[in-house]
C-alpha cells in the first residue's frame, strides 16, 4: 500500500489480482506524456550550445561534449537500469528515476561551472530511461488485442519529445536566457512525477527468482537462442540508421542548391515529421489487426518505396523530400512498433530485458546512420546518401525473408 515504505499509493491504483487495473486511453496518454517530457532531457541542450559556450566562456568544441555525455549516460542507463523492470516493481522504480532526474536538473540552471554542467548531464542521461521502462509496462497492462495501439502511443510520445525539446529550448532561449529552459524542464518533470504518482497502477515484480547478474546472462542468451530477437535487432539497427541519416543530412540537402532554404524553413520540416508521429493511434490499430510478420513486412516494403523516391528525386524535387519526411516517420514507427510487439510476445516475463536489447540496437543504428550518412553525403552527395538508406531498408527485407512467418520459434532459416 506504500511506495518506498512511506509514500501512500492511491487506493484505486493498489494491486488487486482479482480486479486488475483497466488499461484506459487516459492511462495510455499519461504514459505518452511521461515519455515526451522525460526523453526531452536528452535534447534541450542541442539548440542552445552557442549560448552555453558564451555563458561558460568555453569553446564550441568543449560544449559539444554535453550532448555526447547525455547520450553516453543514456546508453549506460539502457544497459544497466532499464532491464531492472524485470527485477523490481515498476511503479516505485519509475517514480525514483523521475525524482532523481528532476533533482539533478535543478543544478543545471544554477551552476556556473561547465564541468559541473557536464557531470550533471551525464547523470541525467542515465536516469532518462523512464520511457524504456514504461514501454514494457504498457505491454503488460494492455490487453493483447490493444497492445500495438498502446505501444504506438508511448513510442509517439517518445518521438515527440525529441522534436518538442528542440523547439521549446530554441524558442525560450531566443527570448530569455538559456537557464530558463532548464527551469521549465524542471517544472515539467515535477509535474510528470505528480501525474505518474496519481495515475500509474501498482504492479508486482514479474520474476522472483531473477538476480541482477541473471539479467545480463538472459539478455545474452536471447541473442543466441531466439531467431526473432536477432531479426528484430538487425531490423532496428538498420532502420534507425536510415532515420538519423535523413534528419542529419536534411540540413545539408535543403541548405544548399537547388533549395537554399533558411534555417527556419529547414526547421519547419520537423512539423511534417510530427504529422507522421501523430498518426500513431491509427498505425497501432492497423498493427493490432495484422500478424507481426505481415505488419513488419508492409512497413519495410513501404520504407523501400519511400527511399527509392528520395534516391531518385530528393535533390531535385521538394515533393520527394516531403514524401520521404512524412512517409519515413509514419512507416518507421509502424516498423518499430511491429517488431517490438513481435518480440514482446516471446517471453512476457522478460519484456524489460527484450526491450533493452531492441533499444540498444536502435541506439547503435542511430550512431551508424549519423556517422556513415554524414560522411557519404559530404563526400559523394545526396543521391549516394539516400541510396545508402535504401540499401539499409533492403537489408531489413532480406533479414525478414530468411525466416518465413510459419517457421518454428527456434528455427533460424526457412519458410
Amino acid at each position: 500500500t506504500k511506495d518506498f515504505g512511506f509514500l501512500p499509493i492511491p487506493k484505486r491504483l493498489q494491486y488487486d489480482p482479482e480486479h486488475p487495473h483497466p488499461w484506459t486511453l487516459s492511462l495510455n496518454v499519461v504514459f505518452g506524456l511521461s515519455s515526451t517530457f522525460l526523453v526531452a532531457n536528452l535534447y534541450y541542450c542541442q539548440p542552445i550550445l552557442i549560448q552555453l559556450s558564451l555563458s561558460f566562456g568555453v569553446s564550441y568544441d568543449r560544449v559539444s561534449r554535453i550532448p555526447t555525455l547525455l547520450q553516453a549516460g543514456y546508453a549506460g542507463g539502457l544497459l544497466f537500469i532499464s532491464p531492472l523492470g524485470d527485477l523490481l516493481p515498476r511503479r516505485p522504480l519509475l517514480l525514483l528515476l523521475t525524482f532523481i532526474s528532476a533533482s539533478l536538473t535543478l543544478g543545471l540552471p544554477l551552476t556556473s561551472s561547465i564541468s559541473t554542467f557536464e557531470a550533471l548531464s551525464f547523470l541525467i542521461g542515465i536516469a532518462t530511461v523512464v520511457p524504456q521502462i514504461l514501454m514494457p509496462l504498457a505491454a503488460d497492462l494492455a490487453p493483447p488485442h490493444r497492445r500495438a495501439s498502446a505501444l504506438s502511443i508511448v513510442l509517439a510520445g517518445l518521438l515527440l519529445g525529441v522534436l518538442i525539446a528542440r523547439v521549446l529550448a530554441g524558442v525560450v532561449a531566443q527570448f530569455v536566457t538559456w537557464r530558463v529552459v532548464y527551469w521549465v524542464a524542471l517544472g515539467l518533470q515535477w509535474a510528470i512525477l505528480a501525474m505518474m504518482w496519481a495515475s500509474i497502477p501498482d504492479f508486482p515484480r514479474r520474476n522472483n527468482d531473477l538476480t541482477y547478474v541473471g539479467i545480463f546472462w538472459t539478455m545474452a542468451r536471447f541473442l543466441v537462442t531466439e531467431p526473432v530477437v536477432v531479426q528484430a535487432v538487425f531490423i532496428s539497427m538498420a532502420s534507425s540508421a536510415t532515420f538519423t541519416n535523413f534528419w542529419v543530412t536534411l540540413t545539408f540537402l535543403l541548405g544548399g542548391p537547388p533549395y537554399n532554404f533558411s534555417t527556419l524553413a529547414i526547421g519547419l520540416f520537423g512539423l511534417i515529421g510530427i504529422a507522421g508521429v501523430c498518426c500513431a493511434p491509427l498505425i497501432g490499430r492497423i498493427i493490432d489487426k495484422l500478424s507481426f510478420y505481415i505488419a513488419v513486412s508492409i512497413a519495410t516494403v513501404a520504407l523501400i518505396l519511400v527511399w527509392a523516391i528520395e534516391t531518385g528525386a530528393g535533390g531535385i524535387s521538394l515533393a520527394a523530400v516531403i514524401i520521404t519526411c512524412f512517409g519515413m516517420d509514419l512507416f518507421r514507427q509502424m516498423q518499430q512498433v511491429s517488431t517490438t510487439n513481435w518480440v514482446f510476445g516471446l517471453e512476457p516475463r522478460a519484456r524489460a530485458r527484450l526491450n533493452a536489447i531492441l533499444i540498444i540496437s536502435l541506439f547503435i543504428g542511430q550512431v551508424m546512420g549519423t556517422s556513415a550518412g554524414t560522411a557519404v553525403f559530404l563526400k559523394y552527395g545526396w543521391r549516394p546518401a539516400a541510396a545508402l538508406s535504401l540499401g539499409w531498408q533492403g537489408f531489413c527485407m532480406l533479414v525478414l525473408l530468411v525466416r518465413g512467418p510459419k517457421v518454428d520459434r527456434y528455427t533460424w532459416f526457412g519458410w
